[in-house]
């Protein structure tokens, strides 16, 4: 029997403007692995919210789903989210970018009103009844705060999103690059990332201390 932890890496699709933070996501994997735990990725098997160009801005005419695109990170090794079981895993973790804000959820439109996706709910709630850690990074944050509601969290410095997350139940604290909060009643961990103005090199950072800080309260 190993007894290697096995972490669910949570994804959104693929690219910062409609799905999963590609730096993110990759440095999240490259911690967990590094640490000496292995990865599953899943994704939601839906149709993304939007189609961004990730050069204009500008929102594209075509439908594209969050599973497929996420594949695109996961090299086409990723699983539904509807598969997903808290008793198989030791943790998850969901990388930020605007998909987890409008695939996972409905934040980035109705910021405190916002509702979850729904496997996207029931694995944060399963999980966090089976006492299993929760680590999330830049946005992610906001979407664990709508799901559990009394929890301490961080999405960095910015004031019109940690007000949001403070009218969902939540208590946000404000960190800098590459800090960590720590929940430990909840056993949840978050750091700002891309929600503030950093470099890949504070992002690999952030990355790594919030997986640590995740694989520690397993």
């Amino acid at each position: 029997m190993s007894d290697t932890k096995k972490i669910a890496v949570i994804l959104s699709g693929c690219g910062v403007f409609d799905g999963a933070e590609i730096h993110e996501s990759v440095f999240t994997m490259l911690a967990i692995a590094k640490h000496g735990a292995e990865y599953t990725i899943f994704a939601p098997d839906i149709q993304q919210h939007h189609v961004v160009n990730h050069i204009t801005g500008d929102e594209m005419n075509e439908t594209r789903n969050v599973m497929i695109e996420a594949a695109r990170i996961a090299r086409g090794a990723i699983q539904p989210l509807d598969s997903y079981k808290a008793e198989d895993f030791d943790a998850i973790l969901m990388p930020g970018g605007f998909g987890a804000a409008k695939n996972l959820s409905t934040f980035a439109f109705e910021g405190a009103e916002s509702s979850v996706e729904e496997e996207t709910m029931r694995v944060i709630k399963e999980t966090h009844a089976a006492k299993k850690p929760i680590g999330a990074l830049c946005i992610a944050p906001a979407v664990v705060a709508k799901a559990l509601g009394k929890i301490e969290v961080t999405i960095g410095e910015d004031k019109g999103t940690a007000d949001a997350i403070e009218k969902m139940g939540a208590i946000h604290k404000p960190t800098n690059h590459g800090e960590v909060v720590i929940d430990t009643v909840n056993k949840i961990a978050t750091t700002p990332c891309y929600m503030l103005d950093a470099n890949i090199i504070q992002i690999a950072e952030g990355a790594e201390n919030v997986v640590k800080a995740t694989l520690e309260m397993i």
